[in-house]
């Protein structure tokens, strides 16, 4: 990257990093990895168009962040150049903790240790190297300064990491349905009593936004394709972590090799500055070079779901929603899979099927409030004042259990 303040984005056009700080963690190498990580993880697997990047995400993010930031400073509310700086800096490294494939190591080379957590790791990393300059910023990521609203900028159920994403995943992946009005809601933010308020004359914008994340989550982050895709690599990252474990000498990037010959769990990962320097070195590079080698590994479970993860060959699902158990079809579904392959039963269940129920809510009070700031100077929360929207269909609970096989 040349050094150019000015980027231009797919999304949102030019959007412009100050100098200072702001430019410098754009600049920095634990940055720039993020832009060998997907967005969507294997969501191209369905959407061939969702290669975008962590990286460009986290951009456009910062960019909404900044229009916020002047937006609040326009009404009035009191937020000094520093503090801007800060939650500007805090919403650039909000994702720096990412792995490959998002959440995938989380639930296979890694036990116990969170991005988020990784994310803060790398701030205090970063905060060292510049002399304290980030002290503030991760003072307003963890919800620990005293302008609580500054927070929710970054972590809300309006926050810039969800109007950007939202926005950016439906125009990469071509679900219209998913695109929602972010400079609108972004003009119609207020401040009342230290918590971020939508100005009444928004409401339609909130809820259309509110309607738009629930399609994007059952057609593209939930879509039983995608979802049977990213188990593949689950349990063929699982299945070599397992050959590792036996002394099985697998191709494997250094970065690679030190989280799949060892056991990493949270106290060690927080605690051994090997582990952090070697994550840091970890993409989505990494994993699809050794699942390409591993296509031909001698071990016939891990070369198969090499190969299909190489080759497009995914998982089938079922969906059932609702409590229908299908243990009985499940296990009979299992029998067949070992002995089309020849391979036990037990090893069928652990690596060739993956059972999970997911789900998400569009709407809950118990994570956060969209408040709505009325006339008269009061507030109220979305669900008591839309007339589109009530609270039980915001509040609806989805649940589907997936059950992803080998073909």
């Amino acid at each position: 990257m040349t050094n150019n303040k000015i980027i231009n984005d797919p999304v949102f056009g030019f959007i412009r990093i100050p100098n200072g700080v702001l430019y410098d963690i754009v600049v920095h190498r634990d940055f720039f990895r993020l832009s060998r990580i997907r967005q969507l993880g294997a969501a191209y697997m369905v959407y061939p168009g969702a290669q975008h990047t962590r990286f460009q995400h986290s951009l456009g993010a910062f960019h909404l962040m900044c229009k916020a930031v002047a937006t609040l400073q326009m009404k009035g509310v009191e937020i000094t150049d520093e503090e801007a700086e800060a939650v500007e800096a805090a919403i650039l490294m909000h994702d720096i903790g990412h792995g490959p494939f998002s959440h995938v190591l989380e639930h296979t080379l890694i036990s116990g240790v969170a991005h988020e957590d990784i994310s803060l790791m790398i701030m205090e990393k970063l905060n060292r190297e510049f002399d304290g300059k980030l002290s503030l910023a991760i003072k307003i990521f963890k919800d620990k300064y005293k302008k609580h609203f500054l927070h929710q900028l970054i972590s809300s159920q309006l926050d810039m990491d969800r109007l950007d994403y939202l926005r950016r995943d439906s125009f990469f992946t071509g679900v219209t349905e998913g695109s929602i009005g972010s400079d609108r809601i972004i003009d119609m933010l207020h401040v009342r009593n230290d918590r971020l308020a939508v100005e009444k004359k928004g409401i339609y914008s909130i809820e259309n936004y509110l309607v738009s994340r629930r399609l994007m989550y059952w057609q593209v982050y939930l879509h039983k394709t995608s979802v049977a895709a990213e188990h593949v690599l689950i349990n063929a990252l699982q299945r070599a972590k397992d050959l590792a474990r036996e002394g099985v000498d697998l191709f494997c990037s250094p970065a690679l090799h030190f989280f799949l010959y060892q056991d990493i769990d949270k106290e060690r990962f927080m605690n051994d500055e090997e582990c952090l320097k070697n994550y840091l070195n970890l993409d989505d590079n990494d994993i699809i070079s050794a699942l390409k080698v591993w296509q031909t590994s001698d071990d016939r479970i891990l070369a198969m779901l090499a190969e299909d993860f190489i080759g497009r060959n995914i998982f089938k699902v079922e969906v059932t929603e609702g409590p229908d158990d299908t243990s009985a079809r499940e296990a009979q579904t299992v029998k067949s899979i070992a002995a089309k392959y020849g391979v036990s039963e037990e090893d069928t269940k652990r690596y060739l099927t993956s059972s999970l129920v997911v789900g998400r809510d569009m709407y809950t009070t118990v994570e956060d409030m969209i408040e709505i700031l009325m006339k008269d100077g009061t507030s109220n929360d979305i669900s008591k004042v839309s007339d589109m929207l009530n609270i039980d269909t915001l509040s609806k609970k989805v649940r589907k259990k997936f059950f992803c096989y080998q073909r």
